[in-house]
């Protein structure tokens, strides 16, 4: 059994609420059980200057946690004057799983700066932040193609995340922190709406696991995207 009663291939409750704030082109606030993580997709002219001569856009991303997101107070990053390596890590991670879904060449020279920031952590911080950006860079893509900035949505797919671990030896899918603490194994799970893998980070926390678990993992992870898609969809639905 695990800690919080759901079964093995059960997501925590999510909720996605579209257009978060207000001033942001696009923006969405997601829930994964207790982890909630408050997304923003900004669009601004120009293009870091190791892209301008490519013809092509760019998208970034910037995550961070507030200090009582956990447990314990924080202090917070600007307090010690640059980010920590487990941020830029998330962050770097966010970008490049949006990027995967979005047509870089078609939003000309424009960049799209995406800040997720987390305003409770259970576990699966970065699982939520990239499921979660995806719709506010949805609305963002949408408000520019409203201003003739481009022609058309340049998505090429839906992508969304989740974690996936050994808990006691059994696949489990939507680690919260109780498990996370505790697994045996521990992978994030980055894949589109078409099945295709953007990235896997994985390791064991204990002994060494078999590619049989790895793959009962993977496929899991597989199920669960899915479902954060459809959660997706019906968010940019209502």
């Amino acid at each position: 059994m695990r800690p919080s009663g759901r079964a093995p291939g059960e997501l925590r409750p999510v909720n996605i609420v579209r257009g978060a704030l207000r001033h942001a082109e696009g923006s969405a606030l997601i829930e994964f059980g207790a982890t909630r993580v408050l997304c923003s997709a900004s669009v601004a002219a120009g293009v870091p200057s190791f892209v301008r001569e490519q013809g092509r856009g760019w998208l970034t991303a910037e995550y961070g946690m507030l200090p009582r997101a956990t447990h314990t107070r924080s202090e917070r990053e600007a307090a010690r004057g640059r980010p920590s390596g487990r941020t830029q890590e998330i962050q770097r991670l966010v970008g490049r799983a949006l990027r995967a879904a979005v047509d870089l060449a078609a939003l000309g020279g424009h960049t799209i700066t995406v800040d997720c920031d987390v305003l409770q952590a259970d576990g699966g911080t970065r699982t939520a932040a990239i499921t979660g950006a995806f719709v506010a860079v949805h609305d963002a893509l949408a408000w520019m193609r409203e201003r003739g900035l481009v022609a058309a949505l340049p998505l090429r797919d839906f992508v969304a995340a989740v974690s996936v671990g050994l808990y006691r030896g059994v696949p489990v899918l939507d680690l919260d922190y109780e498990e996370d603490s505790a697994c045996d194994a521990d992978l994030n799970v980055v894949m589109t709406a078409s099945g295709r893998i953007v990235e896997v980070q994985g390791t064991a926390e204990g002994a060494p696991f078999d590619r049989a678990a790895l793959d009962a993992m993977l496929a899991l992870a597989a199920e669960g995207v899915v479902r954060l898609i459809a959660h997706q969809r019906a968010a940019l639905a209502r």
